[in-house]
């Protein structure tokens, strides 16, 4: 893991990515990470975030078409780079190890 790790939404995002698959824009990511936390989510808190993770290099972006849906305006892709991918498999290992071993909490 690197020296800067992960914000929690910062992981909530690369995980909704993930699972939306190559091509996800933010409306998609917000609905998943809203459906798993339960909690609503400003979609320009998502993308804001999405910004944040490609100055890190852990997501790229490209630019779709534009449409008439969308006044002209085209949607921006994302998907998640190796190097993404690393930092959440890290993530997950060092929250697995200490999560190991502790009482069960209600939840």
């Amino acid at each position: 893991m690197s020296r800067e790790s992960l914000g929690h939404f910062e992981l909530l995002v690369l995980l909704a990515l993930l699972r939306q698959g190559d091509e996800a824009y933010g409306v998609p990511i917000a609905r998943a990470i809203e459906q798993s936390t339960g909690k609503p989510v400003i979609l320009a808190s998502v993308y804001n975030t999405l910004e944040r993770l490609e100055e890190k290099g852990l997501v790229r972006s490209t630019s779709g078409q534009p449409t008439p849906e969308r006044g002209g305006r085209a949607k921006r892709y994302f998907s998640i780079s190796t190097t993404g991918l690393r930092e959440v498999s890290g993530a997950k290992r060092a929250l697995t190890v200490l999560w190991r071993g502790l009482p069960v909490y209600g939840g």
